[in-house]
């Protein structure tokens, strides 16, 4: 496209675009997909559009061989900041600097190093994130710890750039205690029919959790790798499908975000239904860093129904529960507003507040209403969504949903095993659906169960179903499993145990084997029944025996479904069960649909 003499010319080009301030600022968006909101911008710099070193490789490999790397970094750092700044743009602002970089103006200017950055822009420091880029090995760890120190005192936050692909290692991340780690983009191209890939991210989100840093992930390109990552929990996205790269920053979420937060809404509200979610209060909540014992005085004195007051640290997750009527007891004691008025609202909180997920169904909680810990009954409890402050609730709601739904459970419930008929089931099935999470839809029925019947009378019948019931109660986990009576020997698991396939191997095995003692001494003796059939013609009938369809469910993959789908292809897998004379077999439902 040029023809220069390289050197010279670049060097003559270089010397151009700095002297004159010809660095052009442009800007990506980032999204806060927890918040539905923007968090920021990265600022990325162009040279003038018809120059040779337009481009940010040509621009920055010409200023590495010139040995300028410093002087331009710097130079993009200003451009950025003040078009930042004159944008009237909100949110934090991610500015690239090399270690080296950071380390040579340290040297340079010591604690001053945080009002040099900021360059009289006006932006306040705590919208300041400097964003650590590197492909070279940091050589003096120690004096980046102080500038890292030195920029946290002024509220300047630092972020590792393309993390996973640089000199960026775990030994940095750990000492530097950054505030946001960037993952490269190479980790999600593609993530979305990776299930490697998700993997990685999830061990990398195991890592962060542990060290209570929050990540990015780079170079989100489509819709469904952004469907994928928000489904993992990042929170934090940036790339090309919320956005190109702009002279002016985005002052609203893209319509991809967006799109992708509105079926969010939506699942989440069929995902809720019939769980705690359903009697969420949103409250206010405090941090010990913003609100003192006074701020909660004036707080339950503006708002006589708040019964109490979640307390959360800084990531918004909680941290304990101020109830009304504890806190106001120990104020109203003499001297306790003088001593402690501004300290910490922390003073008087409860440090083991009663928390439950949004998601968690109501049909779970009748422990917590058993259980000697009655706290819940006076302070209430915390709701959280993926393990952040989402609301509030009450004891004396918890106590009235957990009755309705057991009275409405025995309504539905089927008369012979007392277990959850249709209406249930498919309530289930539809909360299941509406969810994240993957789940196995069973369907298990007798075989030969009609013979025994009509031998031995629907007595010693229903002595076999009821036994059925007990063995599939027993290989199943009522905290994670649901069990349904479809009616007659027709029962449904929706299963999200790790071993469901062992559990429902055990199943099969236990029932056969305890169901051979419900025959007569004779029959057993025979190993099964000999009876007439309809024509006069004497058969033989072997042991009642259990078969299992099993079909592997993964919401993500089936948006649109219907529930009946999904019931209709299990039924159609118990059917080749039937067919197959087997005890179990094993099917995945996305598979099945794209197979059709």
């Amino acid at each position: 496209m040029f023809e220069v003499d390289a050197p010279l010319s670049l060097a003559t080009e270089f010397e151009r675009i700095v002297r004159d301030g010809q660095l052009q600022a442009h800007y990506q968006l980032i999204a806060d997909l927890f918040h539905g909101s923007i968090h920021g911008y990265e600022s990325l710099i162009r040279g003038p559009r018809n120059s040779p070193l337009h481009l940010p490789a040509s621009l920055f490999g010409t200023a590495r061989r010139l040995g300028r790397l410093v002087e331009l970094e710097l130079a993009c750092a200003k451009a950025g900041l003040h078009g930042f700044v004159q944008s009237g743009a909100q949110g934090k602002l991610l500015l690239n600097l090399s270690i080296n970089t950071v380390l040579a103006c340290w040297y340079q200017w010591g604690a001053d190093l945080p009002r040099q950055l900021l360059d009289d822009s006006g932006l306040p420091s705590d919208r300041l994130v400097i964003e650590l880029t590197e492909q070279d090995a940091a050589d003096d760890v120690h004096g980046l710890l102080q500038a890292r120190f030195c920029l946290r005192e002024h509220g300047i936050g630092l972020a590792l750039d393309d993390y996973g692909a640089g000199s960026t290692n775990l030994q940095l991340w750990v000492r530097l205690q950054p505030d946001l780690v960037k993952i490269d983009r190479h980790f999600f191209y593609g993530i979305s029919s990776s299930a490697s890939g998700q993997q990685l991210i999830r061990a990398l989100m195991s890592v962060a959790q542990a060290l209570g840093t929050p990540l990015l992930a780079e170079g989100i390109e489509t819709a469904a790798d952004l469907a994928t990552v928000r489904e993992l929990g990042m929170r934090y996205v940036q790339g090309w499908h919320l956005g190109l790269v702009e002279p002016q920053p985005q002052v609203e979420l893209p319509e991809p975000v967006l799109a992708l937060l509105r079926l969010d809404r939506s699942r989440r509200v069929q995902a809720e239904s019939g769980t705690v979610g359903t009697l969420l209060i949103e409250a206010m909540a405090v941090q010990p860093e913003h609100h003192t014992n006074d701020d909660i005085d004036k707080m339950f004195q503006d708002f006589p129904d708040l019964h109490s007051v979640a307390v959360l640290d800084r990531e918004h997750r909680p941290i304990g529960l101020i109830n009304r009527h504890t806190f106001s007891e120990k104020y109203a004691m003499r001297y306790t507003r003088d001593l402690f008025g501004r300290d910490p609202c922390a003073t008087f909180m409860s440090h083991r507040p009663v928390m439950l997920d949004v998601g968690t169904p109501i049909d779970r909680l009748a422990p917590v209403l058993a259980s000697e810990d009655q706290r819940y009954l006076r302070d209430g409890f915390i709701m959280t969504r993926e393990g952040r402050y989402a609301g509030l609730g009450t004891g004396e709601s918890l106590v009235r949903a957990v009755t309705e739904l057991r009275l409405e459970t025995a309504r539905y419930a089927n008369p012979l095993t007392a277990l959850p008929g249709n209406i249930p089931i498919k309530r289930q099935m539809q909360q299941l659906m509406a969810g994240s999470e993957c789940f196995i839809a069973c369907y298990g029925d007798l075989n030969h169960f009609k013979s025994f019947n009509d031998m031995y009378g629907y007595w010693r019948g229903d002595a076999v179903i009821q036994l059925c019931a007990e063995v599939i109660k027993r290989y199943c986990d009522i905290q994670q499993d649901f069990i349904g009576h479809v009616g007659g020997d027709d029962f449904v698991m929706l299963m999200r145990s790790g071993d469901w396939q062992a559990r429902l191997e055990d199943m099969v095995a236990q029932f056969n084997q305890r169901a051979i003692d419900l025959y007569d001494e004779h029959d057993r003796g025979l190993g099964g029944i000999e009876l007439q059939d309809r024509y006069g013609v004497t058969r033989f009938f072997p042991f009642v025996t259990l078969g299992v369809a099993a079909l592997v469910v993964q919401p993500q993959r089936c948006q649109g479904v219907e529930p009946q789908a999904v019931a209709a292809a299990v039924a159609e897998l118990k059917r080749r069960v039937k067919s197959e004379r087997a005890s179990l077999l094993v099917d995945d439902y996305a598979a099945l649909a794209n197979a059709k």
